[in-house]
């Protein structure tokens, strides 16, 4: 049987679900990186179900939303309830260059992973120079 010694515990968990901490933030840890032409980005969501990550885009800012279910209550008697659960948002702001309505998601191993598109616009191309000294050289 498990059992707390610690008579400040219950204000150090009010404290850290408000304001979080290092191993327990109160936001989705994100990683954004660039590459190629394509934008990635990936969000830690452990033990959330995919059928309850919802993702929405409106005027350039990109929503996820998830939520993590609390323990089933049918006849368990919980000791120890220390992983968060209830619904989990971010938003991400996304640039101009970006194609928002090209996004694609994966769900695996608690990672979800967004890949945005680049517009073709917004690409880097190469541009040729020309001389009109040629030109002129061969009109004479």
């Amino acid at each position: 049987m498990l059992m707390r010694t610690d008579p400040f515990r219950e204000l150090d968990r009010l404290t850290q679900q408000v304001l979080g901490t290092a191993a327990r933030p109160t936001a989705m840890p994100m990683d954004a990186y660039r590459k190629g032409d394509d934008f990635y980005i990936q969000l830690d969501l452990p033990g959330i179900r995919a059928e309850s990550i919802t993702l929405t885009v409106e005027q350039n800012v990109l929503t996820i939303r998830a939520e993590r279910a609390p323990a089933e209550a049918g006849g368990i008697q919980m000791i120890v309830a220390e992983r968060p659960h209830g619904t989990y948002s971010r938003q991400v702001f996304l640039g101009e260059t970006l194609d928002a309505e090209n996004i694609s998601a994966d769900y695996a191993a608690g990672v979800l992973t967004l890949t945005i598109p680049v517009h073709e616009a917004a690409k880097p191309r190469s541009i040729q120079v020309t001389s009109s000294d040629e030109k002129q050289a061969v009109a004479s």
